[in-house]
């Protein structure tokens, strides 16, 4: 298994072309570390919703968890 794919979230927020970039990363990895900067929120619940959405987003590629550390979302996909 190859190491961890590392992302940020901006100001720019969830866009399409961020979810495709996940979705490709899956095909080789099982986890994926997600940092939410200052300039997109510093808001607990809204990491919350972040990961939910991206969780949903990207369900028809398989199951995903996540866990939330501070302001980073550590996204695990499950086997299938």
């Amino acid at each position: 298994m190859k190491g961890m794919a590392k992302f940020q979230i901006g100001k720019s927020g969830l866009s399409e072309d961020f979810i495709e970039a996940l979705r490709k990363t899956f095909k080789n990895r099982k986890i994926v570390k997600i940092s939410l900067l200052k300039s997109f929120s510093r808001d607990r619940e809204k990491a919350r919703e972040t990961a939910d959405k991206i969780c949903s987003e990207l369900k028809d590629i398989g199951k995903f968890k996540y866990k939330i550390i501070g302001f980073t979302i550590m996204l695990i996909k499950w086997r299938k």
